[in-house]
Formats: C-alpha cells, sequence, structure tokens
C-alpha cells in the first residue's frame, strides 16, 4: 500500500465501528424516526451512509483503472437507492453498513501509486485524487451519524475528523458558484481559523464559537439560535450556506 490516505482507514474503521453500536441499540420502529435532515427517515440516512460508500468506491475504481466510472448514474438513481433501502430493519441495515466498509477497505488497498495520484470528479464536480477522496468517508461517517439523531452529537465527532471536514466545508464554499462567502470562521476551543472572503473584505461577518457548533452549523443541520455561535457586534448570525 502506499499514499497517505491509506492512514485514514483506521479512523474510517473506528467511526464505522461506533455507528454501528448506535444501530446495534436501536429497534425496527426507531429506524422510521425523524434525523436531523427531514424528510428523511434514519432508515433513510443509513441507506445513504450503505450507498455513498460504494459510489466512493465507484470513484476509486476509477482512480486505479483509468476507466471514467461515474460516483452516480444519476441524481435520480441515487435518490431511488436510498428509498429503497429506508425501510429495510436493523439486521439489514447492519449487514450493509458492515459488507459496504469491507469493499471501501478492500478498494484503498488495491490502490497503485499510479492511482494515488490520479485526479477524478465526484458529483460535486471538483477534481479530487485519492488524498482526499478516502477521508470523505470519514466525513460521510461522521456527519451522517449524528444526523441519526440517536444520541451522537456533533461534540462525538473526534477532533481530527472534525477538523478535516470543517476544513473540507470551507474548500467546498469557496468552490461554489456564488463566489467567496464573506465569511471568517474561528472556534474558541481549538486552532481552527479560515479566512473565506478572498480578495472581499466588505460585509464580513466572523463566525465565533465552539468547533462542534460551527461544523453543525455550516453542515447545515443545527440552526445557529441552536448553538453558541456568536457573530461579532451583536449582530445575528445569518443562515448557514449550503452545504456539500
Amino acid at each position: 500500500m502506499t499514499g497517505l490516505g491509506v492512514g485514514w482507514l483506521e479512523p474510517i474503521e473506528a467511526s464505522t465501528q461506533r455507528l454501528l453500536a448506535t444501530v446495534e441499540a436501536m429497534t425496527d420502529a426507531q429506524l422510521g424516526g425523524d434525523s436531523l435532515i427531514p424528510p428523511w427517515t434514519r432508515g433513510h440516512v443509513l441507506a445513504h451512509v450503505c450507498r455513498a460508500g460504494d459510489s466512493l468506491v465507484r470513484l476509486l475504481t476509477w482512480a486505479r483503472t483509468g476507466v471514467e466510472t461515474p460516483q452516480y448514474p444519476s441524481m435520480a438513481a441515487r435518490a431511488a437507492e436510498i428509498e429503497a433501502g429506508a425501510r429495510r430493519p436493523v439486521a439489514e441495515q447492519l449487514a450493509d453498513v458492515v459488507a459496504g466498509a469491507e469493499r471501501f477497505a478492500e478498494a484503498v488497498r488495491l490502490l497503485t501509486p499510479e492511482a494515488w495520484e490520479r485526479a477524478v470528479r465526484p458529483r460535486t464536480g471538483e477534481l479530487r485524487t485519492p488524498e482526499t477522496l478516502v477521508p470523505m468517508r470519514l466525513r460521510e461517517l461522521e456527519i451522517h451519524h449524528a444526523d441519526l439523531n440517536a444520541g451522537y452529537c456533533f461534540a462525538d465527532i473526534p477532533e481530527p475528523a472534525a477538523r478535516w471536514i470543517l476544513d473540507d466545508i470551507a474548500d467546498a464554499m469557496i468552490r461554489s458558484e456564488s463566489g467567496n462567502p464573506s465569511l471568517v470562521l474561528r472556534a474558541t476551543d481549538s486552532d481552527f481559523h479560515r479566512d473565506l472572503t478572498g480578495e472581499r473584505r466588505t460585509a464580513v461577518v466572523e463566525i465565533v464559537g465552539p468547533q462542534a457548533d460551527l461544523l453543525a452549523w455550516l453542515s447545515g443541520r443545527i440552526p445557529a439560535e441552536k448553538t453558541a455561535l456568536t457573530a461579532g457586534r451583536a449582530t445575528p448570525v445569518p443562515p448557514a450556506p449550503r452545504w456539500i
């Protein structure tokens, strides 16, 4: 194996085990309960976690073989897959998560030195090599674990993962078609600090607060009024930007 991305397999496996423990404690009826991202239920979230993992395997296969393999055939196909898996019982969801984790880890281990350098294009449009594709799986697992609304919250996300996810979201905001947002982001309990304004220095809003609250807000899961975030000078925290 080669490539720094292999180092993410250990935290990805740990994240998978935490997710499995949460799901194992649920009943089939609880899977139909509300998630943090309505109208999806918890079952929808888990179905998405499984199919998103397979979509990353397709991108890693593209990187390994050089044969273009889209992340999803279409967004309609993506939605249909999620809907088809949403109402499965706990046992089936668990088995799917485990099998998908094995497929993902194998896809990472099969990457050649050349593959680690090959850029492919996920559905969000930017070019990525496996070095940043692999930790996208950790992002999916951690954010969607919190989405289950079943006891695991943004403050439970390990700091290295939370930090990578924050930077990834900030990078996506800078790439967005709307241009650089007039935001400066600063955590009060870590060294996370991102200036997203670029050359734009007008109407700058500095969003300050605990790192977990920044992540919950930036990912569009928790409204600002339910966090400890502030915007300085008594300015209300604006609505969260559209997440990736």
